[in-house]
Formats: structure tokens, sequence, C-alpha cells
């Protein structure tokens, strides 16, 4: 089975060449459960293995099969949670393969070939859709953004100190600040940039593949600001801070601190520095 260029990083981890090698058999076991008839992967996949599928009526839905990375973990949860509700719906889950069926969007065009502006306007309009009260297994953000505050020094110091050190100590900065002071705790996304939001039929717009957390609202924008597909600039980052911060009402300062701290926490994995991560980091904290 041929896999997406974009999984080529799952090959260096010992647990990621065994859910490779599971992958075929785990695809056609899902196929058979669910009587699927399933189209080649998609090519732009990062984290999981995904396909078009058809179910028996001709309904059109998308197999996802997970790494297991603590990140996604209750994808299947927080989409059963939104029902459909501004997101892809959960048609059937399998926990032990981590294989999701979901709603496909067609035409499926992703949110940036939109103008910046009205790709923004659009995720400020699907937000406070999502930003529900959610009992349930979703970890907290002041859990999560506690194990950032203190494997960031490690893992900087493990990857060769590969940025200023001025950067880490600004993040950890703002962790001690935002932990306990949230407001109110709603269901959160901390992936929903602008190519996981995908143009539909049943709505115009539908987001797909949530990392969920419990967390406050102001967090649940840092993807948007963050994400390069908008465009990748110190200006872009600011106006989309801006913009965004202003449309929904939030505190622009815990979005840029939220910011701040989860580009470092994901800037690093082993030996690999996403740079454009660091680069947002870097404007905001250096006021840019």
């Amino acid at each position: 089975m041929e896999l997406p260029a974009g999984l080529s990083w799952v090959r260096q981890r010992p647990d990621g060449r065994e859910w490779l090698a599971a992958l075929p058999r785990w695809r056609d076991e899902c196929a058979q459960q669910w009587s699927l008839r399933l189209g080649p992967p998609f090519p732009d996949a990062f984290a999981s293995l995904a396909m078009p599928a058809d179910l028996p009526d001709g309904t059109p839905a998308v197999l996802k099969l997970q790494y297991p990375d603590p990140d996604s973990r209750h994808e299947a949860d927080a989409l059963a949670h939104w029902d459909g509700e501004a997101a892809v719906r959960l048609l059937a889950h399998d926990p032990q393969r981590r294989a999701l069926l979901v709603e496909r969007c067609r035409p499926g065009s992703p949110l940036h070939e939109l103008a910046c502006d009205e790709a923004v306007d659009v995720v400020a309009d699907l937000l406070p859709r999502l930003w529900r009260r959610a009992p349930g297994p979703f970890i907290p953000l002041a859990e999560e953004a506690t194990g950032w505050r203190h494997r960031l020094p490690e893992k900087w110091e493990r990857a060769g100190r590969p940025y200023e050190r001025r950067l880490v100590d600004a993040a950890l900065d703002r962790l001690a600040w935002l932990i306990d002071s949230q407001g109110e705790q709603v269901l959160v996304n901390q992936d929903l940039h602008a190519g996981n939001v995908l143009r539909a039929t049943r709505e115009p717009w539908l987001v797909i593949d949530p990392k969920p957390l419990l967390g406050e609202r102001e967090f649940a924008v840092v993807p948007i600001v963050r994400g390069v597909e908008l465009g990748h600039s110190p200006e872009a980052v600011r106006r989309r801070l801006d913009r965004i911060s202003g449309a929904l009402g939030l505190d622009r300062e815990r979005v840029a601190g939220w910011t701040v701290a989860h580009c470092l926490a994901w800037s690093l994995d082993g030996d690999t520095v996403f740079t454009p991560q660091v680069e947002v980091a870097r404007w905001l904290v250096d006021g840019h």
C-alpha cells in the first residue's frame, strides 16, 4: 500500500513502524466490518491514513486510521459531542484500531482558498457553535499546558538548543500566567487551522480532525493565528490575531500568550524543528 509522503516521519519511531505495518490489515478489516468501498488515500495526510469510502447505500464517507498520538485520542468523542454541529458527523468508531468513519465533505476544498479576512470570518462564525461545556474524557488545557511547561526546556536542550533560550523563557512566563487564570472551560480544538475546515454541502463549511481539550475560549483561536495557510509573516499573524480576537470579543493578550506557548510546545519533535512555529512565537514576543 502506497502511503502519503506526509507520513514518512512515522517510520522514525518504533511504534510508528509497527503502526504502519498494521495499516493494510486494519484498512481491510474496517472495510469488511463497515462494508465499505475504498478509494486511494488522500495525499496530504500527516498524522493518519485517510481515504474516501462509500457505504453500501452510496453515502460518501472517509475512513481514517489514526496514528496513536495522545493529541487525537479523543477525536471521536469530540465529533460525537458536536453531533454534526459545525463539524463532520461521526458515523462509526473502532477504538481498538483507532479507526473513524466520518462524513465526507464535498466538494471538500480547504478554507485557505478564500482570502485571509474572509477565511478568518468563517472561523469566527464556526467557533461559538463548538464552544460547549463537555463533561467526559477530555483533557483539561491546564493539565496539558502544565506538561508543556515541564517538557519544553528539556526538549529544547535535547534538540541542541535550536533557537533562542529567551523564547523558551517567554513561553514559560506566559504559561505561568495563563494556566491558573482561565475563563469558562469549554470544548476547544487545538488544531483548527484553515486546512482543517472544508467546504461542504450540508453546511457551507465543516471542521475536521479535531484535537480536543477543555479550556478557555482564548486558546481555541490559537491555530488560526499561528497557521501558515493564510499567510506567514509578522503582518499576517498580527492581522489574524487582531481580527479574530476582536470578532469574538476575546482578550487579545491572552490569545497572544497562548499562541507563543503553543507554538513552542509544538515546535519540536525529537531533532525536528518546526521553524514556522518558532517564527510566529518570535514575532509575537518581539512585538512585530
